[in-house]
């Protein structure tokens, strides 16, 4: 390949969000709305489980990491996109763009990651309610989190090292809102085989088995409650397990649509549409849906209004 074709690229152009021009300062209002509601339900989450003692508890400490990973997440990719939209300039640079990757993969990784802890939390809350102190005790919950956010790490930095490696030509539009490392690949002019391999490979074990983990998670705890024949233990599986398998739906719903099942007319605007699902809708959902199907989470909040009240 001749030196001319392999001439460095300096930045990336995000043109996936064909949105037009009459139409660019509402729904620049309207992802600015999304951005400071994920930012303000994810800190509130955040604080009550800081601040409320009743909820230090495993449980708790699992959705803590969740909303902050859901804040991050979205922090990702929302300011650049609405830098973009009211700037007119698409333009991402270089190392910016795999950074934008690497923390994507990071964060995206670790969604993944809380949902399984928190299905195996609620697979020994109910399954084994006399020993779930002793079995989900301070100790084994740092040693659950802690190799989980190491691993995502790893990985995310392992692609992003691999995708440094590889050389880009002239073409730098990304039909994307974000640095997708699907896309990116591409436009590469070099050999992408070990980058494909290696997303292969750790998608089946970061992506496809947490969700299979959940999914027999749930299937134990139905077929204990199942065998008690208890309608009250229908009933708390409902209350303590909706609001989790509603964001493991929401999540997985729309990953599995974007990477597992990709349209066959590779229409871009149907990708992305799906991708915003899960980077952006998603961590904004994620503390409505805990809040408001919460006891705990909304006696914690009315109990700090009223606290605030009364000093006042």
């Amino acid at each position: 390949m001749s030196e001319h074709n392999q001439t460095v690229i300096s930045q990336f152009l995000l043109l996936g969000l064909p949105i037009p021009p009459e139409y660019q300062h509402l729904f620049y209002a309207l992802f600015l709305a999304i951005y400071l509601t994920t930012v303000l339900g994810n800190l509130i989450i955040i604080l009550l489980i800081f601040l409320d003692s009743h909820l230090h508890t495993p449980m708790y400490l699992f959705l803590s990491n969740l909303s902050f990973s859901d804040l991050c997440f979205s922090s990702v990719t929302m300011p650049k996109l609405l830098q973009s939209m009211q700037s007119q300039d698409p333009s991402i640079p270089y190392a910016g763009c795999l950074t934008q990757m690497y923390f994507l993969m990071f964060f995206g990784d670790m969604e993944s990651f809380l949902l399984v802890v928190m299905a195996y939390d609620r697979y020994v809350a109910i399954c084994f309610p006399l020993h779930y102190t002793g079995i989900m005790s301070p100790k084994v919950c740092a040693c659950l989190l802690l190799p989980l956010w190491m691993l995502a790490t790893s990985n995310a930095m392992m692609h992003t090292l691999l995708m440094a490696r590889l050389s880009f030509c002239e073409n730098n539009v990304i039909l994307h809102f974000f640095c997708d490392s699907l896309v990116l690949l591409k436009l590469a002019c070099t050999d992408t085989y070990i980058n494909e391999l290696m997303i292969f490979i750790m998608s089946g074990l970061i992506g496809i088995a947490p969700f299979l983990l959940i999914v027999m998670s749930y299937a134990r705890i139905v077929f204990s409650i199942l065998k008690v024949h208890s309608t009250q233990g229908i009933n708390k599986l409902f209350s303590t397990c909706g609001s989790h398998l509603s964001v493991v739906s929401l999540f997985y719903g729309t990953v599995i649509a974007v990477y597992l099942c990709p349209s066959t007319n590779n229409s871009t605007v149907k990708e992305t549409t799906m991708a915003m699902m899960y980077t952006v809708v998603t961590p904004m959902l994620n503390p409505f849906i805990y809040s408001l199907r919460n006891k705990d989470i909304k006696g914690a909040l009315i109990k700090i209004i009223c606290n605030k009240k009364i000093s006042l």
